[in-house]
């Protein structure tokens, strides 16, 4: 794709990474077949080529965005299924983020707009403020259905049934290994899922001091910074970013640190990115340095023993997140894991696709992403699995709430098949073909 930024424009590093990756577009289409939002709306500028020819125009001529421009750009879940697609190598995540950046600089949203971004903003990556948040959500759940906004119905919508205590696992310090210590690694325990789901850190830590791993829980570190980023709030999010770089490089400059796990996805693939997204700080070489040895939880249990187990008798219907597939380019690991464990994998159809949760995506696109959630449900449904399992709390919530079949994160299975508690998700109503893991 022929570009005309001015010399003066391409001093602007973002503008200069934006120019690079919009050369690399050739408008071939392909990514028009997986993008969801295209496939549900039927709109070419709802597809990521329509996306990327909306950027282009609007930072070439460097205009303010319009209205046009800012409902397709929002509309965009961020799945990156189409950097999965594309044949050229569009890094379309950056050119997005850029442009949703710009967006919040130089749009002004209708008021409601405005407010509700604020208070996701201030809200979610705080689990005591999401906590509280929820309980009213909780309590105003039996009006939902008289809120005039799809939006706050949705908000109303996502308070789980049961709101978790605080799990004291989750405060900084160290969990030594249960054997002779081979890695030593930090644990990102989030911002929301400390407030939805304190299960999937709790199994996490359990699972990996079995299999020879210390576990720290770092000082000052906390939310990712995925949520404000994804909203074009780079100052909050590099503000909180920057906490965990900060508190990360303590631990690798102090004992050490092999990995730095993440069982979130979405936080996952954001973490990854703090070389691009400080490549011009003060701390770009920390960042460097702390997104280099940033894994995926199934990445890391990749490397260590992990006993294989007898069949379970037990059919767990896998859930690829996005962020995972598409962000980090994990695809096998999780399934592997599943089966070594004894369970029996599988995949439901277009596994590809989106199950529109993708953050805050859910609560500011409600309508696409209730078309996407009751899609993805239906061919997962339709494995007749026992269990549903995923890598990504956010979508978790999403199947969740439109499925009877528990689903739980893919640790939970795996501390459970080896030795651990079962998922507390399967302990009412659960009724696999085998309640017990056997180990050989």
């Amino acid at each position: 794709m022929q570009t005309t930024f001015t010399p003066e424009q391409l001093k602007d590093p973002a503008i200069e990474r934006s120019n690079q990756i919009l050369r690399t577009c050739v408008h071939c289409g392909f990514c028009t077949a997986t993008c969801p939002t295209y496939q549900v709306l039927g709109d070419e500028l709802d597809s990521p080529r329509g996306r990327i020819y909306l950027i282009k125009d609007m930072l070439e001529n460097d205009r303010d965005p319009d209205e046009k421009t800012v409902m397709h750009i929002d509309r965009c879940l961020s799945c990156l299924a189409c950097m999965t697609t594309c044949p050229s190598g569009v890094h379309y995540m950056h050119l997005v983020d850029h442009a949703r950046e710009y967006i919040e600089q130089r749009y002004k949203r209708p008021f409601g707009d405005r407010a509700l971004r604020w208070i996701l903003a201030r809200v979610l990556p705080y689990p005591m403020r999401f906590r509280i948040a929820l309980l009213g959500a909780k309590i105003g759940r039996p009006f939902a259905r008289l809120m005039p906004d799809a939006r706050l119905r949705a908000m109303l919508e996502m308070a789980p049934k049961t709101i978790p205590p605080v799990s004291r696992n989750d405060d900084p310090q160290t969990f030594p290994s249960e054997q002779p210590r081979r890695k030593r690694v930090a644990l990102m325990t989030g911002c929301a899922q400390k407030a939805l789901n304190t299960d999937i850190n709790d199994a996490t830590i359990r699972l990996l001091t079995r299999l020879g791993c210390e576990v720290v829980v770092a000082e000052g570190a906390g939310c990712c910074g995925a949520l404000t980023h994804h909203m074009g709030k780079s100052d909050e999010s590099h503000a909180t970013a920057a906490k965990n770089i900060r508190a990360w490089a303590r631990e690798m400059d102090g004992g050490g640190l092999d990995a730095i796990v993440v069982n979130t996805s979405g936080c996952g693939t954001t973490v990854k990115d703090y070389g691009h997204m400080f490549r011009n700080d003060a701390l770009a070489a920390d960042a460097g340095r702390v997104a280099g040895i940033a894994m995926d939880i199934s990445e890391l249990l990749m490397q260590l023993e992990l006993p294989e187990g007898e069949d379970k008798e037990t059919v767990v219907a896998y859930h690829a997140a996005c962020s995972l597939q598409h962000g980090q380019k994990i695809k096998t690991f999780p399934k592997d894991l599943l089966r070594k464990a004894g369970f029996t994998v599988v995949e439901p159809a277009d596994p590809h696709l989106c199950c529109g949760s993708a953050g805050t995506y859910n609560l500011m696109q409600p309508e696409i992403s209730g078309k996407l959630k009751a899609r993805k449900v239906r061919t997962l449904e339709a494995k007749n699995p026992d269990i549903i399992a995923a890598g990504n709390i956010g979508c978790m919530m999403q199947i969740g709430s439109a499925t009877q079949v528990p689903i739980v994160h893919t640790v939970e299975l795996l501390d459970w098949a080896t030795g651990g508690p079962k998922p507390p998700a399967l302990v009412e109503g659960f009724n696999p073909r085998s309640e017990i893991p056997r180990l050989r």
